[in-house]
């Protein structure tokens, strides 16, 4: 059986950590950013972590990153 390869688009988008977490970028960050207050655009700028529920679906996707 072939290997499963790197999801590319996910690769992109997340990243791991050296404990083995999951960090990835907010949502709702592209464009309309006038109609957004001054906090929430400050605070999507920061990365979060995956949460619990998805991380094992994410690693099989990008179990050939690290």
């Amino acid at each position: 059986m072939p290997k499963q390869k790197t999801h590319s688009g996910l690769k992109k988008r997340i990243k791991i950590t050296g404990t083995g977490k999951l960090r990835r970028s907010h949502a709702y960050r592209g464009h309309l950013s006038a109609s957004k207050s001054q906090k929430q655009i400050r605070q999507l700028r920061k990365e979060t972590s995956v949460h619990k529920s998805d991380e094992k679906r994410i690693k099989t996707l990008i179990s050939n990153m690290k």
